[in-house]
């Protein structure tokens, strides 16, 4: 088959923009064959684009037989052009279909595709993620990532309002940015370095020159969880603000979350139908536990948690039924933080951190950090790490380090709030895991 050039042709509309109210004119459209449905004398073609799906209906004796022949040869996930006139119908959902003129096909594609395009027929997680950029053509996958964006977009523009500063930090480190073992370890020029779990110790090192900075970008942990949580290389929304404290940043925070569910419900009316999902709009403020609290509520439930120790899987899975909205855990005990929490002034065995909660699915984290180079060390000691793998940080606080506080919210998990999804791998375009490198 001979394949069509572009030529001089251009998209004048995507399928959501054709109305029946444009009866009688002309368009020219681009995308996908999504579905054949062949009825003798007449062919219809339901066309694909990122916007959604329009029917090209074929009548054999209204069209010209170069039209004819190129609609007997088209198959599913075909890329093709249609230029046609628009017409008024009873027939189709939308009330619209669109009769071809000239049709061009600029690609063609298997007959045995790996997966039902149309969703009709669920596959497998693996046989998805596996022909993952024919999945991302299904309508559902793409009005999930409309929404992730959405959601980026409502955060970039919450903190520019509020004169946050986006800032770009290094992926490649010398040393463990938050200390343990779960970290990717590469080859630099004849050195060891690593892949960055977090951008913490740059942006705390930032506030003392703009006060306020935020980035989104991706970060990278070797840890050997394997739950429908759990990522290796993940996106990051981290915050850092200066002459702020937990409280401050926690209020910034719900208001964010408000705010990104709110212009997601405005913006994704279409989006979220397909997920047959919807989204309450929070009310602030949000619900705040201590962890002492947290206790003894799963205390109730009968679960034992001694204390100073993490909440496990299955007992924030209880939690999440008990509270089973937005809430804040507090007041976790200093030793199971990271070393730049600060703790308690009246209660050191206590520090001033958060977890964002949304069920039972943690979203965030944060707190007010160590700005004291004495406390820092001392922590870092306490850790068991070496304040000399630390030292250009530690070098820092030489020059003025004002109090400060900040946090970080998983994209990933965020979007899972927002669709409904179960799985994290459905909410990433190209998921990384300890079993997953490709495609």
């Amino acid at each position: 088959m001979k394949l069509d050039s572009i030529g001089d042709w251009h998209r004048t509309h995507y399928s959501v923009d054709v109305k029946p109210e444009m009866d009688g004119e002309e368009v020219t459209l681009f995308g996908w064959v999504q579905e054949i449905r062949d009825l003798g004398g007449i062919r219809f073609i339901i066309l694909q684009d990122r916007e959604g799906t329009i029917q090209v209906t074929v009548p054999r004796k209204k069209v010209s037989s170069e039209v004819l022949s190129k609609s007997d040869v088209l198959q599913k996930r075909y890329s093709i052009g249609v230029k046609g006139v628009v017409k008024k119908t009873e027939i189709t959902p939308r009330k619209v279909e669109v009769i071809p003129k000239e049709i061009k096909i600029f690609s063609t594609a298997t007959q045995c595709l790996p997966m039902d395009i149309t969703g009709k027929t669920p596959a497998h997680i693996d046989v998805r993620l596996d022909a993952r950029a024919l999945d991302l053509c299904q309508e559902e996958n793409i009005a999930v990532f409309k929404i992730q964006h959405t959601a980026t977009e409502a955060i970039r523009d919450f903190l520019f309002e509020k004169s946050f500063i986006e800032v770009h930090t290094p992926r490649i480190i010398a040393s463990a940015t938050e200390g343990g073992a779960a970290l990717f370890s590469v080859k630099y020029f004849g050195k060891k370095a690593f892949l960055a779990q977090s951008p913490q110790l740059y942006k705390e090192e930032l506030v003392m020159s703009f006060e306020k900075v935020f980035e989104v970008g991706p970060f990278f942990r070797a840890e050997e969880s394997h739950t429908r949580r759990h990522l290796s290389e993940f996106v990051s929304i981290d915050i850092e603000q200066a002459f702020a404290t937990a409280e401050d940043v926690m209020q910034l925070l719900e208001q964010l979350m408000q705010y990104v569910c709110k212009i997601v419900n405005e913006k994704c009316q279409r989006e979220l139908p397909t997920l047959k999902h919807s989204i309450e709009v929070p009310e602030v403020p949000f619900k705040r536990l201590r962890y002492d609290d947290v206790l003894q509520d799963l205390k109730r439930e009968r679960i034992e948690i001694p204390w100073g120790e993490d909440i496990p899987t299955p007992a924030f899975r209880t939690l999440g039924k008990i509270h089973p909205y937005f809430y804040f855990i507090t007041d976790w005990p200093t030793h199971s933080k990271a070393f730049y929490i600060k703790p308690r002034d009246d209660n050191p065995e206590l520090c001033e951190s958060f977890d964002l909660m949304w069920r039972r699915i943690e979203l965030a984290s944060g707190g007010t950090r160590i700005a004291t180079k004495k406390l820092l060390i001392k922590r870092l000691k306490e850790k068991g790490l070496k304040p000399e793998s630390f030292k250009h940080h530690l070098q820092a606080f030489d020059y003025g380090m004002p109090p400060h506080a900040g946090w970080a919210i998983g994209l990933e998990r965020l979007t899972m709030m927002l669709t409904g999804k179960k799985n994290i791998r459905e909410v990433t375009l190209y998921p990384r895991d300890r079993f997953r490198l490709t495609p």
